[in-house]
């Protein structure tokens, strides 16, 4: 039934081949899928954390709502996050501050701190056990930056109302000998644990939430799912990339993959914080990969250093000619260098980011629509836009007015942001001219067991993938979205298409939109 919830196995469960540390320590769950049509106040598509978020602060003001998810609770981005809960924003409050304004600055800041105080708050009122924990951050230099860019957030964020302090060292990485900008009331928690105790809480208020299910249609007043109809006077569509909106909102928002590893260290011998360098100056993409790093508690006997980043945009790793086990060993090897102390590496996954061009997250209504809502733009800072998110629909769908809600308007222009557009629009037009090149391989026989390539068969693109068994599975290697040929993603198994970032796993099955339907099945012979 919707209202009550089962234990569930996530194996072949998520957006990748790859298991999380969260998915792998949390006690999953699992709904019925919808099976009759229903009626509802406001219906919510997708069950992470901007979702469950949303549903929770509807359900606590009494409002009826349904919770669909195609997959299982947190199976999509939120369970592949390293769960920083920071108003430290990756994209700076001095680019903030000259893109959309020292006041929008302070309203971005305000924003994020209140998301850590609901988390705070909801964590404590509902007696949530998921080791939430109050930390400092530290900014430090990437080799390829300057002490500049420590000095102007340090002003920008000041004035943002964020009591930055910079110090001479990085505490807890004696490598790091330059200083650092301390961003004080952080947080980090596990996530999963989070969020299933929010769905408990949901249904005991009377939502309903249904997993196995697939919207296959949205409008205003409806969507279709597992081909029934759920009619809402509101409809929330939380998917990390909107799967309702065709083209506007995936021009102004780009993916982007980034990679985690998860390694052992000496219980208590690494100090509680949560680190980030300032990133690559000299790489090639326009939202500039940095490395991000927290601990967490394991066992008795160890903790986990989880070290994240190697980001490049989805659908385009050979861009650099840098494997993903490569980026893995990067990450791996950066760690190593500054917490001597690690050993094993037991976890490492991968996870999609969805970068707006102008820094700041699209929440709110949706471009053209009334009473359809999107939840996007996590910008690397997925906790606290998830439940931003989920505060301002919440507060939207019930005529609360909201300061923040102009701030994340779905349908801003970002002049200033031009630059960065052109050059995210010329990166995904590019990414057609793979339609001239040659496939992978030559021939289907060139597959060993769990392999998968892009070929080419007479005038067709084919995404082909051999089971660990032996079988040939053979799919059409265009996106359903807008056409772009996908791409073999080795470490996660699945075709991702490197204009919008939809993603498809080795059987075809859609996992990340913007795409809504799987790809079709293409007949091809053993020769």
């Amino acid at each position: 039934m919707a209202g009550s919830s089962t234990q569930a196995n996530y194996d072949n469960e998520t957006s990748g081949s790859n298991i999380s540390v969260w998915i792998d320590t949390a006690q999953a769950r699992e709904f019925a899928p919808l099976q009759e049509n229903i009626e509802v106040d406001t219906v919510i598509i997708g069950a992470g954390i901007a979702g469950i978020t949303t549903a929770y602060c509807l359900t606590q003001a009494g409002k009826k709502v349904a919770v669909i998810e195609d997959g299982l609770p947190c199976s999509g981005e939120t369970g592949r996050t390293t769960a920083h809960i920071v108003n430290a924003l990756d994209d700076f409050y001095s680019e903030l501050e000259k893109i959309h304004g020292k006041d929008n600055a302070k309203l971005a800041a305000e924003s994020h701190t209140a998301a850590i105080d609901f988390v705070e708050r909801t964590v404590e009122k509902e007696g949530i056990e998921c080791e939430f924990t109050r930390l400092s951050g530290y900014l430090f230099l990437h080799p390829s930056d300057k002490i500049k860019t420590l000095q102007d957030e340090h002003a920008a964020s000041n004035k943002a109302g964020i009591k930055t302090e910079l110090v001479d060292k990085v505490p807890g990485i004696s490598y790091e000998q330059g200083p650092a900008l301390m961003f004080p009331d952080q947080a980090q928690f596990h996530p999963l644990k989070y969020l299933f105790a929010l769905l408990e809480r949901i249904v005991e208020k009377g939502g309903k939430v249904f997993t196995h299910t697939h919207a296959e249609e949205i409008k205003e007043g409806l969507v279709i799912a597992n081909g029934f109809s759920i009619k809402a006077n509101n409809i929330v569509v939380a998917t990390n990339t909107p799967i309702n909106n065709l083209f506007t909102i995936h021009t102004k928002q780009h993916a982007y993959r980034t990679y985690v590893i998860a390694a052992l260290v000496p219980k208590g011998k690494v100090e509680k914080a949560l680190w980030w360098d300032t990133g690559d100056h000299d790489s090639k993409w326009v939202s500039i990969p940095y490395t991000y790093v927290r601990t967490q508690a394991y066992d008795d006997t160890h903790d986990l250093l989880i070290a994240g980043g190697q980001d490049h945009k989805t659908g385009q790793a050979d861009a650099e000619d840098i494997s993903q086990d490569e980026r893995y060993k990067n990450l791996e090897d950066w760690a190593r260098l500054r917490f001597p102390i690690m050993t094993e590496v037991v976890y490492k996954w991968s996870g999609q980011v969805i970068e707006p061009v102008d820094s700041l997250a699209f929440i709110g209504r949706n471009p053209g629509d009334n009473n359809i809502y999107i939840i996007t733009g996590d910008s690397g800072n997925g906790m606290t836009h998830g439940t931003i998110g989920g505060m301002l629909v919440s507060d939207l769908i019930m005529g609360i007015n909201n300061p923040w809600r102009k701030l994340y308007d779905p349908a801003r222009i970002s002049i200033k942001a031009t630059g960065d557009f052109l050059k995210e629009a010329g990166n995904m037009a590019a990414q057609y001219a793979d339609y001239l090149k040659a496939g992978d391989i030559k021939s289907v026989k060139d597959l060993a067991p769990n392999e998968g390539a892009i070929l080419n068969v007479g005038l067709h693109k084919v995404a082909a993938y051999r089971s660990t068994s032996g079988t040939l599975n053979a799919y059409t290697a265009i996106c359903p979205h807008l056409g772009c040929v996908l791409q073999w993603n080795a470490d996660e198994t699945s075709f991702d298409c490197p204009c919008h970032g939809s993603r498809f796993t080795n059987e075809g099955v859609v996992i990340n939109g913007p795409a809504l339907s799987d790809l079709k099945r293409y007949e091809i012979k053993e020769e």
